[in-house]
């Protein structure tokens, strides 16, 4: 699976889920994914759902920066993010509260 398969995927099930269970995700998240098929691609979550763009957000309120292939992994849930950063597979920059909300974010 290509990232961009990955991050369309990601879409499809953001959109399944109520505006409720996103409410305590409200941001921006910025992927920057490194490697063989890396890209850039953030997902804005508001009051009325969320939304997933490739490239550079304006304003993102956390960056996660990995390789695509454990990216991949992640979303696949065979990579726990709190193991991926602990383990230096995942970096983390600006709102660490945010970064946590990513397990929910993207499962």
């Amino acid at each position: 699976m290509t990232t961009q398969e990955v991050f369309e995927e990601l879409k499809g099930r953001l959109a399944q889920k109520p505006a409720a269970q996103l409410a305590g995700s409200q941001g921006t998240y910025q992927f920057v994914l490194t490697g063989d098929d890396g890209a850039e691609y953030f997902v804005v979550v508001g009051a009325d759902g969320a939304k997933v763009e490739s490239g550079k957000a304006d304003n993102a309120g956390v960056t996660i920066t990995m390789s695509a292939s454990d990216f991949k992994d992640l979303a696949s849930g065979k990579l726990n993010p709190m193991t991926a950063f602990m383990g230096g597979k995942l970096s983390v920059g600006g709102d660490m509260s945010m970064a946590l909300k990513l397990q929910t974010l993207i499962s």
